[in-house]
């Protein structure tokens, strides 16, 4: 097939009917479209030549001469709308040109799944079973642009390493669709009006943190990856941050159940990052990153880490339902899913390949919706967002009293519950305790 081919590029009165029969349906293309109407007629100019090319292809010159008297008078009828059409065509090319940029520029599906763990945020920040949709909204919005903001800033500061990677070299600004005046104009806009949505919307508490993580993320984050490892635990709290924002909008405060999700997103985040380290590391080498991955030749600590995050978020599932976020079906489910990427974790650091590393970066990728999924569908709707007295003195307090006595001291409490069961004592109690760091129970004395 190939020397057939050499032998057809070898004909040039071939060649120049090729060119000719090409001409002539790319002419009548820009023609139907709107393009370049003037140059219809440019390959016809030549009766002879085009004469001679339709005898050695066998077929009589009066059809070429039917076609080329065709193609000339029905080109009339789209030249007269062509002059018409061409500004709004200009128009809307130029339209597709920039949202394209824009849409690449702010890493759009980054950030909505950044707007995904907000809006979750806010969904379990709010009081009661009823979620204020039009806030959700405003909220949704104001994150979507601080994001877009933060991801546009990122990639004016890496322009010249993205130009160096294979999968950033085609972005706006390393492939010159854009230039860093116009981003920067961008991603101001988008950064203040999202800011501005925040504050006029949700409340200060919500736009305070969603410029905070700007700033960490363009003005931190970003120059700390061409300067040390440790960028990506910072890149982690950066990820943390979103939906706590969302808590905040909805609730307006900060407290110690809301920090659930946001630990989740933070030990989520390294073996998710600890994976795609190890797949690019040429990559980033190439662009000159000091990503944690490039310091360790065999992969194994790259793989211990991500593991040993993975096991961090086993009990997460526990404490969302002891701090009455969520119900215990919750607590089951986070377990079975977490143990399912500790163990892809685990292969990974068995075997440290491309395969068993893809596996758990497609795992991670998994893992996050489903997780807040379920957190979402178990949310218990009338918790109100803080540790109540109750829970917490499940914790930090426990009042037995004596066996047997049935006289009590004034301030004592009752020793047996409504089922008749006695209090637990300190040794069972502290055995029982799922984090060792937590304070000991207090006990009254009798």
């Amino acid at each position: 097939m190939w020397r057939n081919t050499c032998k057809l590029l070898s004909n040039p009165n071939h060649n120049h009917n090729l060119l000719k029969s090409s001409s002539y349906s790319a002419s009548n293309f820009n023609v139907v479209y709107g393009w370049a109407p003037s140059q219809a007629t440019h390959y016809y100019s030549s009766p002879s030549s085009a004469t001679s090319g339709s005898l050695e292809l066998g077929i009589s010159s009066h059809k070429s001469d039917g076609v080329r008297s065709f193609s000339s008078s029905s080109a009339a009828v789209p030249a007269v709308f062509d002059h018409l059409s061409s500004p709004l065509t200009s128009a809307l090319q130029l339209g597709r040109h920039y949202s394209r940029c824009y849409w690449e520029l702010s890493k759009a599906r980054l950030s909505m799944l950044v707007v995904a763990t907000s809006g979750t945020g806010y969904v379990l920040g709010s009081a009661g079973s009823a979620v204020d949709l039009a806030g959700l909204c405003w909220t949704c919005a104001g994150t979507m642009m601080v994001a877009s903001s933060a991801n546009s800033l990122n990639q004016v500061f890496e322009k010249n390493n993205d130009a160096k990677m294979k999968r950033t070299r085609l972005r706006p600004l390393p492939s010159r669709r854009l230039t860093i005046p116009h981003a920067l104009t961008w991603a101001s806009s988008v950064g203040v009006a999202g800011t501005a949505i925040l504050a006029c919307k949700a409340n200060m508490l919500a736009a305070g943190l969603g410029a905070s993580n700007l700033i960490l993320y363009a003005f931190v984050y970003t120059p700390l990856k061409q300067i040390h490892p440790v960028n990506t635990w910072v890149g982690a709290v950066v990820g943390a941050i979103p939906p706590l924002l969302g808590w905040a909008a909805a609730s307006g405060e900060i407290s110690l159940n809301s920090m659930i999700l946001p630990a989740a997103l933070y030990f989520w985040q390294i073996p998710h990052f600890m994976a795609l380290a190890y797949l690019c590391r040429s990559d980033y080498a190439a662009g000159g990153f000091k990503m944690f991955s490039l310091a360790d030749a065999s992969g194994r600590r790259t793989a211990a880490v991500a593991l040993r995050n993975c096991l961090y978020l086993v009990p997460l599932g526990f404490v969302a339902y002891d701090w009455g976020v969520a119900s215990g079906w919750f607590c089951l489910e986070s377990s079975l899913l977490t143990l399912a990427i500790s163990a892809l974790a685990f292969s990974f650091y068995l075997n440290r390949t491309t395969q068993n590393a893809r596996r758990m970066f497609h795992a991670s990728l998994l893992y996050l919706p489903v997780f807040m999924s379920g957190l979402l569908f178990h949310r218990v709707p009338d918790n109100q967002q803080s540790l109540s007295e109750d829970s917490l003195g499940r914790i930090t307090e426990l009042v037995p009293i004596a066996q047997g006595s049935e006289n009590f001291k004034p301030g004592n409490q009752e020793t047996r519950s409504s089922t008749g069961k006695q209090a637990r004592s300190p040794a069972s109690y502290a055995s029982a305790a799922p984090f060792p760091f937590l304070p000991a129970p207090s006990y009254a004395t009798s």
